[in-house]
């Protein structure tokens, strides 16, 4: 008889088990494959940024006191002393009583203290008409028609962020402000946490590849294909992916090469009371239990050559149900990912449940409380930090309605599902609008 744990012990026994995982040394990697990455340790700014004092306007840089008497009635008359472009260079200083042309980004003259934008003059010989716009650039004179006061529209080296300052913290999961923030830095890589590498291995004799041609007593392997795409969301790596027939030897022999190539090995079949359960048949250092819930109840876990292996069922169901509640918050958290948080939602229309194991049915939420829940269509998901992190909408006053059977082989109805509703094993009955928990898929 196969040891029967309940789901909280198994979930238990899996974190410690990938425990260890977490130890892996951190990864530099390049800044343009950095978005997704979570940092590994603070960034500090190498240098100031901006590295120099630059215009924040297309303009004229100026002495402030040049211009401080400067209006639509009494203009100031400056000089065009010369140019300066966003471009590599220091600018020649800036005499008193003149102006230089300048565009954004462009290096403040030694000199200048404030910039007059285009907006605020007319250009040629001297005219009050604040229609002289935009600035010409055959002009000799500017004529500036209102004042700017010493720092306007410059902006100085370091008042972004200071030569030394933390740019970013370490535990941030990077997305493209982040890595613009690096990259105006001058940082060409940055340290990250190391994704824990995973081998996908699914069993049994009748799997056929998707897209090939399946002949009698033949069903296309949807278990690679889910599992491989629910470790990449949970932010590991996939890095091989293999199925075997129910031949002992040639499960071995695959099973072996998986544990030498990846950190954490996932099968799927095999692990059941039928004739050819080949995982167990090939893994003699891996714990078999029953785990009171449904879909999913056997389940393995333990190493194969010090390789941390976690065994599913091989219902395609049973599988993706398997790795949501087992094992994605394990290794979300190894790879510095927030855990998926659970929340509540009410029952569209009363269920009973059999007693003895936690149901996880299949169900889909109604933003409008389940008042309608035929008529309701899915919401659509909010961005979060992650894919899949949480879905939008989820909260006391949520509705979910059931979807698809409890048949652990109902794949296709899976896909109409965006949580699991969770039955807690001591609960036969629920009423319609009572609370359940549910997990986001």
């Amino acid at each position: 008889m196969a040891q029967r744990v309940d789901v909280d012990q198994h979930r238990r026994d899996v974190a410690e088990l990938l425990a260890g995982l977490a130890a892996r040394p951190a990864e530099r990697v390049a800044l343009a494959d950095a978005a997704g990455r979570v940092l590994a340790g603070d960034v500090r700014a190498p240098g100031p940024l901006p590295r120099f004092r630059n215009s924040q306007m297309d303009g004229y840089a100026v002495r402030a006191a040049d211009v401080a008497g400067a209006s639509p009635d009494a203009p100031v008359v400056l000089p065009v002393a010369g140019e300066v472009a966003a471009a590599p260079g220091d600018p020649a200083p800036l005499a008193p009583g003149t102006a230089v042309r300048i565009m954004t980004g462009a290096a403040i003259p030694e000199g200048a203290d404030a910039v007059v934008p285009v907006e605020d003059t007319g250009t040629g010989t001297f005219n009050p008409d604040p229609s002289m716009r935009p600035a010409d650039r055959s002009a000799t004179h500017v004529t500036v028609l209102r004042p700017r006061g010493t720092g306007e529209f410059v902006r100085e080296a370091g008042s972004d962020v200071a030569a030394g300052a933390v740019v970013l913290r370490s535990g941030t999961l990077l997305a493209p402000h982040h890595v613009a923030a690096a990259a105006a830095c001058g940082l060409g890589e940055l340290p990250v946490r190391a994704r824990i590498r995973v081998a996908v291995v699914s069993t049994g004799s009748e799997l056929v590849a998707p897209g090939e041609p399946a002949g009698p007593g033949q069903v296309w392997d949807a278990n690679t294909a889910a599992l491989a795409a629910a470790v990449r969301v949970a932010g590991g790596v996939v890095v091989l992916t293999d199925r075997t027939d129910d031949d002992p030897a040639g499960a071995a022999a695959v099973l072996g090469r998986a544990a030498r190539s990846a950190d954490l090995v996932l099968t799927s079949g095999g692990v059941s009371q039928g004739a050819y359960e080949v995982v167990k048949d090939a893994l003699p250092d891996v714990v078999f239990r029953s785990v009171a819930m449904q879909p999913g109840g056997p389940q393995g876990l333990g190493r194969l050559d010090g390789t941390p292996v976690l065994t599913f069922p091989g219902n395609p169901v049973s599988a993706q149900v398997s790795f949501v509640v087992l094992a994605r918050d394990a290794l979300r958290e190894l790879g510095g990912l927030p855990p998926v948080r659970r929340r509540t939602a009410r029952l569209a229309a009363g269920l009973t449940s059999p007693a003895g194991r936690r149901q996880l049915l299949r169900g889909r939420l109604l933003p409008d409380g389940g008042a309608s829940p035929r008529a309701s269509a899915a919401p659509a998901t909010t961005p979060t930090r992650a894919a899949g992190e949480h879905a939008a909408g989820v909260g006391p006053s949520a509705g979910v309605e059931i979807v698809g059977g409890p048949g652990s082989h109902l794949v296709a109805s899976m896909a109409a599902a965006d949580v699991l509703v969770d039955v807690p094993a001591d609960v036969t009955d629920l009423a319609a609008g009572a609370e359940v928990t549910v997990w986001p898929l």
